[in-house]
């Protein structure tokens, strides 16, 4: 299929994209399930676009509950070759003020009940993750933010803890003494799977809160959360849609072929099913 270009993943508080035309929807099956929604499909700023709403429209979908595998395939099957994923996040350093974005270039794993690799099974793939994210994405995100008169910093260190609970006060300093900047659920299996699907990836990270280290600061609530994602709403579209008008057509970046010499496997021992799975990201390298 190639009925997309540009794939956007809303995440809390973004389950729509508002400015899209020639809008329909498709369920998607893919290898590894369902994902988790149907995919809106249409044009935004002259591109062809893919939305999915990354927990379900509703928010139905726990962090730790969500088919990542099945959210970016569903992308690699309509033909995404760059994803913009928007994310709640919560600050770990004053600057990030609750109302800001984050463009984040790095990411720290602190999850362990998911699923990130559509490798295993008769096939071992080892992609670099040395810079987790696309840079020409992420420069587009950050440039939309200035054009758009969003305050934003480009960079920072990204930790997806796993939740779906808030962080202790203690985690919550141990991020902070590893010079992170935000602290999500979300968005490090994202940009792994991108990365194996050789798709560009990058983050705009919402702040909705001081997440419960910054002292005079009340402990993190849902209820705060949702109000600053409200306020915060109207200008993540502003800037998904001038990154969409702005993100590269002709992709210079190294994403594209962040397989090439990933695939560990002796080519003729992988099985014809494990090829027939994985044959989108698989076969311009087994041929």
């Amino acid at each position: 299929m190639h009925h997309a270009e540009i794939g956007i993943i809303g995440g809390s508080g973004l389950y729509t994209m508002p400015g899209l035309t020639n809008v329909r929807e498709e369920q998607i099956s893919t290898p590894f399930g369902d994902p988790s929604d149907w995919l809106v499909l249409g044009d935004l700023e002259g591109r062809k676009v893919a939305f999915l709403a990354r927990h379900g429209r509703g928010h139905r979908i726990l962090p730790s509950d969500l088919n990542f595998r099945a959210n970016i395939y569903a992308m690699k099957q309509l033909g995404v070759t760059s994803i913009l994923s928007i994310s709640a996040v919560g600050s770990l350093k004053k600057e990030h003020a609750p109302g800001t974005f984050v463009v984040p270039d790095q990411f720290i794993d602190r999850t362990y009940a998911r699923r990130a690799t559509f490798f295993g099974g008769d096939v071992v793939a080892h992609v670099s993750m040395a810079d987790p994210v696309c840079p020409e994405a992420a420069k587009t995100l950050a440039d939309a933010c200035a054009k758009t008169g969003v305050e934003s910093n480009m960079g920072g260190t990204y930790v997806c803890m796993e939740g779906p609970q808030f962080s202790t006060r203690a985690e919550s300093n141990l991020y902070r003494s590893w010079g992170a900047d935000v602290v999500g659920m979300t968005n490090l299996q994202e940009a792994k799977l991108a990365r194996e699907a050789e798709i560009c990836y990058a983050t705009l990270a919402m702040v909705t809160d001081y997440d419960c280290w910054y002292e005079g600061h009340s402990a993190v609530t849902t209820e705060q959360v949702v109000a600053v994602l409200n306020q915060n709403g109207d200008n993540a579209i502003k800037v998904v849609r001038a990154a969409v008008a702005a993100l590269p057509a002709n992709r210079k970046c190294h994403c594209n072929t962040a397989l090439r010499d990933a695939i560990i496997t002796k080519h003729s021992v992988i099985p014809f099913a494990t090829r027939q799975k994985l044959r989108l990201i698989l076969d311009k390298y087994l041929q």
